[in-house]
């Protein structure tokens, strides 16, 4: 089984949402709004009417009617729902939902529905800096910051109590289990490792956050680390660690330059025919060059006034 394969099947099988966002049914608020207002002044004009009217039983009547008119106005008018760019309104009637409202400016919908305000404006969380063992068991810290927004809004409020809390948590639980699939710095150049493959991490990190979030009708639009570092308490002895790879890397480079310009160094004396080498000679003069070349100080020249064998 493959690494993602593997990291597929960690992940938690989320259910099925029953419900998915539809649009409400709604009309523009503008000629709602205005025929309310019409109607409030019609109760009040009927109410003032019954004051100037003789008789009791009409009287009566004019201010019953202008009470009932006001009311069915006023009731009317309670439908009205301002929304804003970036905002959206979940529509329900009698616990059944009703659909979405996301077209902005002045809405009229069913009165006696409930709306509930929900952001549709992108947002960003940031976790605390989490502290975990890699897969080499080597404590390390690290953070992410997640770039996130609703997308469905009936799964965000219907689907999960808390969408703000179900987010926070399941982006602190994603980045738990990449940090401990991974180590910090791979022992072998093939393997994915935190430090040195921080793409291809972000990018399992997304699709991991994704398949956790998506009940809950959010989009994952980016996520990044922004805080890898080893413990305190190790911190000192891998930095140590890394300079003795460096040191090593370095040394490794320097003798394979100086092996090719010894090599190229017989060579041209053999082609050249310079001087005759026997293979004593040859030993003694890749000695000296690679103390030459490879020496971290000038080396020091001692003239030999006699022969080679002498």
């Amino acid at each position: 089984m493959s690494t993602h394969d593997t990291q597929a099947a960690d992940v938690p099988e989320m259910p099925a949402p029953r419900v998915r966002e539809f649009p409400a049914r709604s009309v523009g608020g503008g000629l709602a709004l205005l025929l309310g207002l019409v109607g409030l002044l019609a109760g009040v004009g009927l109410v003032v009417a019954a004051t100037t009217v003789p008789a009791a039983g009409v009287r009566a009547s004019l201010i019953v009617a202008g009470a009932l008119v006001a009311f069915a106005a006023f009731l009317a008018m309670s439908g009205l729902n301002m929304v804003a760019p970036g905002e959206a309104r979940v529509v329900q009637l009698f616990g059944r939902y009703r659909g979405t409202i996301r077209q902005d400016g002045l809405r009229w919908v069913n009165p006696l529905t409930s709306r509930a305000k929900i952001s549709t404006r992108v947002r960003n969380h940031e976790t605390a800096v989490l502290k975990v063992n890699d897969a080499y068991g080597n404590p390390i810290e690290l953070a992410a910051v997640v770039v996130w927004r609703v997308e469905d809004t009936a799964r965000a409020t219907f689907e999960v109590d808390d969408y703000l809390e179900f987010v926070s948590t399941q982006t602190e639980a994603a980045v738990r289990h990449i940090a401990i699939e991974y180590p910090y710095d791979a022992h072998d150049e093939d393997g994915l490792s935190l430090r040195g493959n921080a793409e291809e991490i972000t990018e399992k990190l997304a699709a991991e956050l994704h398949a956790r979030v998506e009940a809950a009708g959010v989009q994952i639009i980016e996520s990044r680390f922004t805080h890898l570092a080893y413990a305190p308490e190790i911190a000192s002895a891998m930095l140590q660690r890394q300079q003795a790879g460096a040191v090593v890397a370095a040394r490794r480079q320097i003798v394979d330059g100086a092996v090719g310009m010894v090599e190229a160094a017989l060579a041209r004396i053999a082609q050249q025919d310079i001087v005759e080498l026997d293979e004593e000679r040859k030993a003694a003069m890749v000695s000296n060059l690679m103390v030459v070349l490879c020496g971290d100080r000038a080396a020091q020249p001692v003239l030999n006034t006699g022969t080679l064998y002498q």
